[in-house]
């Protein structure tokens, strides 16, 4: 499948908006492998159910989640151990059983978990929420709003930014003038992407990246001088000029990025072999941006790639092993292909999602929840543990919202997004400007890498 002239101008013009994308046409500069970092965010949309994804393995705390779930718990024979967690007092963990394959990584240093993270406006128990004596976040257990507020990292109101956009805002120092931005999504148009001044590079995952028909012929000429021309009318308008600019400076990208996505080098082909998945696919692309990053010149790179269904309602224990399926052997892939490609630890990927769900069963599925726990992997990361504080598997227990198994978050999004940010690079003095609520908790590196 190829982009037709219409259809690249309106992705174009959906994946930049009206801003800049923070950069300038210029020759890329080859990134030395010493300087480059790349941060790659997996959005689980619908809520996945972190209660089925860590599981604690210690018999009394065991039996409290089996007793809780019902028939919704995991036999403790086919969970994929993880071996104890440091972090959680040498309490012993594990993953669902369709994790296994990234399982070993935690064992080898390369895989944590961050238990019961989530959107919050301030620090707040459970007793706090109950009590109503603190700001909670708007909209709580809605699919859209926490989306936004994960993706934003802004609890009390609307956010036309996120963290992620503007992490890359933090970093452009470090890339300087490149022929293409930062921010890459290879998974449409999120919250997270958007930057104050940089916007991502939307790639499809199929077809060309680019204009149909841009070649050498004498008519493909013609017709791309006649678009040239085009964009370069009534440049006395400033909205005018913006979307012109916008739009030329990602047709001048595209000539750049649409060889790199087009092609597999036998490398990534071996990683990335047998797997077929969406996110496996999406992973495949990063894996290529990287692997391509001397001819970009990127020393800096946020990507965003997504898998969707968590939406549990129903039938959770066949969705979530066939998603989870899914998600691992990619997750495994796009390690491996890192270590081959000599950059392990200077790419770390980790999860997000709506939040979590409830302990508590509703009939064959569950209902949305609050704080959920979530990964991180890589080989910068200090893998073999769990931070944060797991709560207490009880309902109404002292984590408990409600009631239903609803964990009032211990660790907030913000730190969650901080650690990853200064592992990026972005300096201690802006970490407030990329998250303006960071200052009402006591930390902002939670050590996982």
């Amino acid at each position: 499948m190829s982009y037709s002239r219409r259809d690249f101008l309106k992705t174009a013009a959906l994946a930049a908006g009206a801003a800049p994308w923070g950069w300038m046409p210029a020759l890329a500069a080859a990134a030395t492998g010493d300087d480059y970092r790349a941060l790659v965010c997996i959005f689980l949309y619908g809520g996945n159910d972190g209660n089925n994804m860590l599981i604690p393995t210690d018999g009394s705390v065991y039996a409290a989640y089996a007793s809780a779930r019902g028939a919704l718990a995991l036999s403790a024979t086919d969970l994929a151990s993880l071996g104890a967690a440091a972090g959680q007092g040498g309490s012993g963990y594990a993953l669902h059983p369709a994790l296994a394959p990234i399982a070993p990584l935690y064992s080898q240093g390369k895989l944590a978990a961050v238990a019961n993270v989530g959107t919050l406006v301030t620090p707040m128990t459970a007793a706090e929420y109950r009590a109503k004596t603190k700001q909670r976040p708007l909209s709580l257990f809605s699919h859209s709003d926490q989306q936004g507020q994960w993706q934003s990292a802004e609890s009390a109101g609307l956010s036309a930014t996120g963290w992620g956009g503007r992490i890359a805002d933090a970093v452009l120092a470090h890339n300087g003038q490149v022929s293409v931005p930062a921010l890459m999504s290879l998974a449409g148009s999120s919250r997270f992407n958007n930057g104050r001044q940089t916007a991502p590079l939307v790639i499809p995952t199929s077809g060309s990246f680019g204009l149909r028909d841009n070649g050498t012929s004498a008519a493909a000429k013609a017709r791309n001088s006649g678009l040239a021309q085009v964009l370069g009318l009534d440049r006395g308008n400033v909205l005018v000029e913006a979307a012109g600019n916008v739009v030329s400076q990602a047709i001048a990208s595209s000539a750049l990025v649409n060889p790199i996505v087009q092609t597999t080098s036998a490398t990534l082909a071996t990683a990335f072999a047998g797997l077929s998945s969406g996110i496996a696919t999406q992973l495949l692309l990063a894996a290529k941006m990287i692997e391509a990053r001397t001819t970009t010149g990127l020393k800096r790179q946020v990507f965003y790639v997504a898998l969707n269904g968590f939406d549990t309602h129903s039938k959770q224990l066949d969705v979530q092993q066939t998603l989870f399926g899914q998600l691992a052997p990619a997750m495994l892939a796009f390690y491996n292909a890192t270590v081959a490609l000599g950059v392990a630890d200077k790419v770390t990927s980790f999860t997000l999602s709506d939040f979590a769900r409830t302990l508590k069963p509703n009939s064959t599925g569950t209902d949305h929840a609050w704080g959920n726990h979530h990964l991180v992997l890589g080989g910068a990361v200090k893998g073999g543990d769990i931070y944060g504080l797991f709560p207490t598997l009880a309902l109404n227990g002292p984590d408990d919202a409600d009631g239903g198994g609803r964990w009032v978050p211990t660790t907030a999004v913000d730190q969650y997004a901080a650690t990853l940010a200064s592992w990026l690079g972005v300096a201690a003095g802006d970490l407030a400007t990329v998250l303006p609520n960071l200052a009402r908790f006591s930390s902002s590196n939670l050590g996982f890498v």
